[in-house]
């Protein structure tokens, strides 16, 4: 990813220029990203992990820019998109999960003049500099969902210890029903 990504600059700074950043990467450009994935790969067998998932392309732009009310908050508005391996939370297998991400931000700035703009989210900074990779990074990661999951049902298959501890499900109120009938 090129250095504008990795730069430190206020809001203000990028959002004076216009500033537009087209982003062309992969999975191994966003560290923090990356090491969440691979603690969930851990789960898997060797045999199970895909290939070359660190490869996975990221693509996007983010346009720096002004609230069209004043020219004292800083936005930014954009689309990333990524797609990720995860593990299943039903069939214990890898699933795919695509991260697409639309931003429309005021970074910073008076949090007052902000609520007046319902069209932008308000995103708060630690310091008076960011650098765009850790916002774009930050806002992929809140975009993995809680539970990965296949969404088809058929792709989603049942591992083989679970299958068979469902078929051996007690009952304990099925004996109860049936005492209750015989009284009648």
């Amino acid at each position: 990813m090129d250095n504008l990504l990795r730069d430190r600059h206020t809001p203000a700074e990028l959002a004076a220029i216009g500033q537009v950043i087209e982003i062309t990467g992969k999975v191994a450009d966003l560290e923090q990203l990356t090491e969440i994935v691979r603690k969930d790969l851990e789960t898997l067998n060797a045999d199970k992990l895909p290939l070359d998932w660190r490869e996975s392309p990221v693509a996007g732009q983010l346009a720096f820019g002004f609230a069209a009310a004043q020219d004292d908050l800083p936005t930014l508005e954009g689309q990333v998109s990524v797609t990720i391996p995860a593990v299943c939370q039903r069939c214990l297998g890898v699933v795919e999960i695509p991260l697409e991400v639309e931003l429309r931000l005021i970074l910073g700035g008076d949090v007052a003049n902000a609520a007046d703009d319902e069209h932008y989210e308000f995103w708060e900074l630690d310091e008076d500099t960011l650098r765009p990779l850790d916002l774009l990074e930050e806002v992929l990661i809140m975009a993995i969902p809680l539970a990965a999951m296949h969404v088809d049902d058929a792709v989603c298959k049942q591992p083989a210890a679970l299958a068979e501890e469902a078929t051996e499900t007690t009952r304990p109120f099925a004996m109860l029903k049936s005492q209750m009938q015989q009284k009648d």
